[in-house]
């Protein structure tokens, strides 16, 4: 049995997240589908690094699976895409060790959250970046950014909904790109909670439209109460962008 490592992207807009749920289209559902027709009707399991969300977007998410079958490593991604539907695409495929795990082996990821700066709505872009047309004060976001900085409980920008007990995680950057008129938040981390990238974008955005104050952040991060930080940002301005490994 060997294991193969994948590097994927998607289009989420199709997608009720990445993993299976029943009679509902995921990421997971696809590709296991896709997988089981090239085994012959035998259930292969993917695993991937970590879910997303309905209507999130990938750029770089990671799945493996294992396989009995003699396929040449160079000719995976060819048979995969073949059967794959448009809206996602197998970017590359590696041999990896058997004792390699997609989840449990990240030792952090990259998300970047897409915003559209314009009082005009743009029909080619309302899957994939959320259209803001505010005036934000970036320097008002960027001190409000740096205290997010570092190792910090994020009880208050995590989901009520998680049942993840430690909500301790390590931010290392938060960069802003600028392309014309989209406007992308980057955030590194050794990992991020249940739509958490979603509401620090929420809350910054708030800080930027003035509606609060930069350390306002240190108040919501001491306090470990979801209602403390601002509202959770539309899912389609979010990709997974890249997962590391040890």
């Amino acid at each position: 049995m060997q294991r193969y490592k994948c590097i994927i992207s998607y289009d989420g807009t199709g997608f009720s997240g990445f993993q299976i749920q029943p009679n509902k289209r995921t990421v997971q559902g696809v590709l296991e589908e896709v997988l089981g027709k090239i085994h012959k009707g035998k259930r292969i399991k993917v695993i991937g690094s970590g879910r997303t969300d309905a209507g999130v977007h990938a750029k770089g998410q990671v799945i493996h699976f294992d396989s009995s079958l003699s396929i040449p490593v160079s000719r995976w991604a060819i048979a995969l895409n073949s059967l794959l539907p448009n809206d996602v695409s197998i970017l590359s495929v590696v041999k990896i060790d058997q004792k390699f795990h997609a989840r449990f082996d990240t030792a952090g990821k990259e998300y970047r959250y897409y915003l559209h700066l314009s009082n005009e709505r743009n029909p080619f872009l309302r899957h994939f970046a959320f259209s803001c047309p505010y005036s934000l004060n970036f320097a008002a976001i960027k001190e409000a950014s740096e205290y997010l900085l570092g190792t910090h409980d994020f009880t208050s920008f995590c989901s009520a909904k998680s049942e993840v007990e430690d909500k301790v995680r390590t931010i290392k950057e938060i960069d802003f790109i600028i392309e014309n008129d989209l406007i992308i938040f980057r955030f590194v981390g050794n990992g991020f909670l249940y739509n958490m990238v979603r509401i620090l974008v929420g809350t910054l955005l708030e800080v930027g439209t003035g509606n609060r104050e930069p350390k306002d952040v240190i108040k919501i991060l001491e306090g470990r109460d979801r209602r403390m930080a601002g509202k959770t940002a539309p899912a389609h301005g979010l990709y997974l962008w890249q997962v590391f490994y040890k």
